[in-house]
This record gives structure tokens, sequence and C-alpha cells, in this order.
């Protein structure tokens, strides 16, 4: 299957940032959307949205650190639309701050959010792709696991962990799964939301205005992945602003 038109995409983290934009771009596409997150204002205003400009959205709010509502939302692909063809796995957080800081609590928000809400997409999707011979996984990881820098040694640890799976499971899945890893640099969403040390939050927020790029060129990454034939398995892509270093 060629092309994005008549897919199903299912996408966490879908209420706002690169899971919000991908959502629209791939709905203007001809995608069926199954969006998640855990802001269900955000997300039914969303499906609205697609479905006021002619596309098709599901939705079900999710908090990725609980297996049992992963595997809920994967599955309402199959029951929606009778398959699913993609996840975009786009949940993600990055309170940062200095080891010796020692915020433990947020270390393991990263752990259970970014590492374990990721794995449990695969364990819910991977049998579903076995069943029907095909599935592509989109897994959002970060620059901040390809270079590491003070201040994300944890966050860029749960990115450098996203990589490692995607790669296995990528070797493991076969000719007839693929596996697509998009590293976004900086980019203008939500990120510095969950940042619990106001001034590292603050310097964020100025650094992201100054050189993030728009969601949207995310989103268009993942678009040229899922489009590519699928005998073409792209994966990994690197986005960042030409600016950054």
């Amino acid at each position: 299957m060629t092309g994005i038109a008549g897919k199903v995409v299912a996408i966490t983290g879908a209420s706002s940032g690169i899971g919000e934009a991908t959502a629209l771009l791939l709905a203007e596409r001809g995608a069926s959307l199954v969006l998640g997150a855990r802001r269900s204002d955000r997300l039914q205003a969303l499906a609205v949205r697609i479905v006021e400009l002619g596309g098709e959205a599901a939705f079900l709010p999710v908090d990725v650190k609980r297996r049992d509502e992963v595997s809920a939302f994967v599955e309402l692909a199959p029951k929606r639309y009778g398959k699913l063809d993609v996840l975009v796995s786009s949940a993600g957080i990055g309170p940062i701050s200095l080891l010796d800081d020692l915020r433990v609590d947020d270390w393991e928000e990263m752990i259970d959010v970014n590492l374990k809400g990721f794995l449990y997409g695969i364990a819910a999707a991977l049998p579903v792709f076995r069943r029907q011979g095909s599935g592509h996984f989109v897994n959002v990881i970060s620059t901040a696991g390809l270079k590491i820098v003070p201040m994300q040694s944890v966050y860029g640890a749960t990115k450098n962990a996203m990589r490692a799976i995607s790669e296995g499971l990528r070797q493991e899945a076969g000719g007839r799964l693929r596996v697509t890893g998009i590293s976004p640099g900086f980019v203008r969403t939500a990120f510095a939301d969950s940042m619990t040390n106001v001034e590292i939050r603050s310097q964020t927020l100025e650094k992201m205005q100054e050189l993030g790029l728009s969601p949207n060129a995310i989103a268009r990454a993942i678009a040229f992945a899922i489009e590519q034939p699928d005998d073409v398995d792209v994966g990994d892509i690197v986005v960042r602003p030409t600016a950054q270093g």
C-alpha cells in the first residue's frame, strides 16, 4: 500500500504539538485517525475539527503510563475502522534538571511516560500488526538522544532507550513491518509544561521561541515515512532548526 490515503493511523500525544500537527496533516491527506492523549476536551475539539474538514477521526483519552488504557486505545482502530496501519508514538515529557537537584519523581515520570508508555504501545500494536501481516511503528524520539548535554541525562537516556528498542524492533520485525524513528530538535510545543524547575522552564521557552521549528515540520517528516511503498522502510529522520548547535 503506497501513500497515506486510506490508511488508519493511531497517534498518542495527539492533543497538542507534534501529535496534533501530524493528525491534521495526515487527515488532510486522506488517513483515518485514532487520537489519544490525556486531555479529552482537546482531543474532542481536534476530532471535530478533522471531521469538519472532511476527514475521519475517533478519539479516546489515554494515559500512556497505564497499559490497559494504551491497549484499549490501540484496539479502537480495528474496532472502528477494521485495521491499524500505523502507530505514531508521540507522547512524551521532559522535566529536565541537574542530577544534583535529585528530582527523582521527575526521573520516574520520564521513565514511565517516555519509555514504559512507548513499550506499552509496542505491546498493544505488535500483535495487531502480526495478525494483519503489515504495520508501521513511527516513534518520536529526540535529538537529545543523539547529543547528551547537562540537565538532560535522564531525558536523553529515555530517548536513547527508545532508539535502541526501535532498532531492535526493526531487526525483529521481518519483511512485513516497518519501524521509523523521528528525532526532532527544538520545536515550538508544550514540551516545557512538564518542567518543574521554573528557571529551566523559562530558559527553555525563550530558546524555543528563538530557534524552534513549527510542529508542522515534524509532521511532514512523519508523513514522508508513512507515504513510502510498503517495501521501503525509512529508518531514522533527524529534523532540527538550522541554527541549532
